[in-house]
């Protein structure tokens, strides 16, 4: 099976426990909604997720 590089998956804060869907290729820090916490940073390419990865949405 060939891996696809680019998705969009769910994320919770291991903060708050708040549940966002972001890209797995982000350009900019992303920030969960509720606390403000990051739950992922670019890193020249694929996102360094901070956040717990819950499932890769197709």
């Amino acid at each position: 099976m060939q891996e696809v590089g680019s998705r969009f998956i769910r994320v919770r804060c291991k903060d708050c426990g708040n549940e966002q869907v972001l890209f797995n290729k982000c350009s900019t820090k992303i920030f969960c909604h509720i606390c403000s916490s990051i739950l992922a940073e670019p890193k020249g390419g694929k996102a360094e997720v901070k956040g717990e990865i819950l499932e890769e949405l197709e």
